[in-house]
């Protein structure tokens, strides 16, 4: 549901991209949303953290606990959004990364002050989606991250749940817990965690996207959604494992040796 959340907070300048923006979704307009995400995702989170792909930066302003982070784009609204936010930062780097060309051999956009940022974190939160040739992308990103580091995946889930909406930014695909696994392994990276989150936004993208072709949001019904049903949703999630979900939570680690 952070889609729906973002499309509805944003006025884009001209010229912008909303692909560029997805991950701005579910920032200040569902800020339980973002909660949620930031609470499952930041216990796999090491001391060096690269965040790809991270739009205007709402999901990496609520990091904590690193010593150093970097965030990326390859949008220049984005980037220069992500520099005026993180101005002054010693802690923080902002870089120009696009994930297909880097998939493809690339190197542009991999450093910052020269060098070769070092990671044991990496996070993808809605980006590999966007990317036609994941596991590409995935063999090559990970080459960013120490041995025995994190690459976390935060992606769409279930081919049934696509719709227009997913169309309309630029969605290659949804995935199965089955068919993320087979592409993070074919991609040289060992699964530790990946399962479904988000039961009731799943059903609730589910009546909105795929039934009522929605494209984007009543921001009354963007509120409910953050005030009603991210808390249930996180109250059932953390009592028991959910067969079902909008997302899919992918924690994958690079082999020691």
């Amino acid at each position: 549901m952070t889609a729906v959340a973002g499309a509805a907070a944003i006025r884009l300048p001209g010229g912008v991209d909303p692909r560029a923006l997805e991950n701005h979704l579910g920032g200040a307009a569902a800020a339980n949303y973002r909660r949620f995400e930031l609470d499952l995702v930041s216990p796999y989170c090491g001391r060096r953290i690269l965040e790809v792909g991270s739009g205007l930066g709402e999901f990496a302003a609520g990091l904590r606990g690193y010593d150093h982070l970097t965030v990326s784009d390859t949008n220049t609204f984005c980037l220069q959004t992500l520099r005026d936010r993180f101005a002054g930062r010693v802690d923080v780097d902002v870089v120009a990364l696009d994930v297909a060309g880097f998939a493809a051999g690339c190197e542009a956009g991999v450093e910052a002050g020269g060098r070769v940022v070092p990671v044991d974190t990496l996070i993808m939160m809605n980006v590999l989606e966007h990317v036609d040739d994941d596991v590409a992308a995935l063999r090559r990103l990970g080459s960013l991250v120490s041995p025995g580091g994190r690459v976390v995946l935060w992606v769409p889930a279930y081919p049934a749940l696509y719709g227009e909406f997913d169309r309309m930014v630029g969605h290659f695909r949804r995935y199965t817990p089955a068919t993320l696994r087979a592409r993070v392994h074919s991609a040289g990276l060992r699964v530790e965690r990946l399962g479904p989150v988000n039961l009731l936004g799943g059903i609730a993208w589910w009546a909105a996207v795929r039934c009522a072709g929605q494209r984007s949001a009543d921001p009354r019904l963007v509120g409910v959604y953050d005030r009603i049903v991210v808390p249930t949703t996180r109250f059932i999630e953390r009592w028991t494992k959910v067969p079902f979900g909008q997302s899919l939570l992918c924690v994958a680690a690079l082999p020691t040796a």
